[in-house]
């Protein structure tokens, strides 16, 4: 959080340079003023007077609070609704944003699948005993389903396992090659006349026939609402997902999103953010899983679940708490409001030296009046500010 606050985001640096070139200019403008004054015949003491009514007036105080306080405001309403801030520059990136993209298991849906198809003991034992080695959502589905059966993983005899990303989990046990994955990485044909609605895993061992594990994942409470919201804000989402195309077209049909991509391996969502970046796309991404890591990290700006893989929450620019996918349009409405309010800040700042400035110059400030005005203005932008953190409460 404070280094989201505190670090050097675009807005930042030009704050910064603007005010490196404003101690050297106003301090000539002061000069300037008390030797004109002179030259018009005033005494030492008046000329004096309006100089440092000058050098008052024109503190930077406005233009230095102009980005960092709509960033603490920012950065602390986000954390209230559960949205950490990991990046300085998140969301300057969030507010240019004109393309957004969901993994699907885990973002879309709960996460939590959970076994729904018939299958004997001995098989579920075999697969789950390789299974407990993988992190993946459909490996610890199993391990939950074989503990709600009474059956724990042997450890001492899971095989050499190796995880192959976006497809599934390979062993060698007494010589013998063993696959725990999707179709294609057990190498088995496409059946259409399939009919598991959800994610399905093989379990394949040499002489002996494959066998299939299908599993139920809900879809997040809130998501068509949210799929919704994004759709009129003038966002069209995408679905970037490794999972069958079945499953994939009927989450995508029930949540109202035209555009998806199905049997995906992180490569493919890797060059597809490439190629969108290549284009001039600006896509958040938003995704959970270790496979998306990849895709988070080349993404214009990314988000994860906090339930998301260690990697893929070090790969995001912002995490979110809960069950909701609401903190999605929560975190896009600040960053496009945020940015709103520095601009309108930064203009201020401008604003307000450029009118007083001429009258401090010409003698009609003294520095009292230049010190309430210089305090008043950087009370107007904190307070601007600070609307930042009270806007559409209704919805929170």
């Amino acid at each position: 959080l404070e280094r989201a606050e505190e670090g050097r985001a675009r807005h930042v640096e030009l704050a910064e340079r603007v005010s490196r070139w404003y101690a050297p200019v106003v301090h000539t403008l002061g000069l300037a003023t008390f030797l004109g004054w002179l030259l018009v015949g005033a005494d030492w003491q008046t000329a004096m007077l309006y100089a440092i009514s000058v050098l008052i007036i024109t503190c930077p105080c406005a233009l230095a609070l102009a980005v960092p306080a709509v960033q603490v405001v920012a950065a602390g309403r986000l954390m209230r609704r559960g949205i950490l801030l990991k990046s300085a520059t998140a969301l300057e990136r969030l507010a240019a944003i004109d393309a957004i993209a969901f993994d699907k298991t885990g973002t879309l849906t709960t996460g939590q699948p959970t076994l729904s198809g018939p299958c004997e003991d001995v098989d579920l034992q075999a697969a789950l005993n390789r299974a407990a080695t993988s992190r993946h959502p459909l490996s610890r589905a199993l391990v939950r389903a074989g503990a709600d059966r009474g059956l724990k993983p042997d450890t001492a005899r899971p095989g050499d396992v190796t995880e192959v990303a976006g497809a599934g989990l390979m062993a060698v046990v007494d010589g013998d090659t063993w696959k725990l994955g999707s179709r294609r990485f057990c190498e088995l044909p496409d059946d259409p006349a399939s009919v598991a609605e959800g994610p399905e895993l093989w379990f394949c061992r040499p002489r002996q026939d494959p066998v299939g594990f299908a599993f139920q994942d809900q879809q997040r409470q809130d998501a068509p609402a949210v799929i919704q919201r994004l759709r009129s804000s003038g966002l069209d989402p995408v679905i970037l997902s490794g999972d069958r195309q079945a499953v994939v077209a009927g989450l995508a049909d029930r949540l109202g999103v035209s555009g998806w991509h199905a049997g995906m391996t992180p490569a493919d969502k890797y060059n597809w953010l490439v190629a969108r970046a290549g284009e001039g796309r600006k896509v958040l991404m938003v995704g959970d899983g270790l496979n998306d890591a990849p895709a988070l990290a080349a993404a214009h700006v990314s988000l994860s679940p906090t339930t998301a893989a260690d990697i893929s929450q070090a790969a995001s620019d912002a995490v979110f708490q809960g069950d909701l996918l609401s903190p999605v349009t929560e975190i896009l409405t600040v960053a496009k409001r945020a940015q709103h309010i520095i601009w309108q800040n930064i203009g201020f700042a401008f604003a307000y030296n450029i009118v007083c400035i001429p009258f401090a110059v010409a003698g009609f400030v003294t520095p009292l009046f230049a010190a309430v005005a210089m305090s008043a203005s950087s009370l107007i932008v904190l307070t601007n500010s600070l609307r930042l953190g009270m806007i559409d409460k209704s919805r929170g």
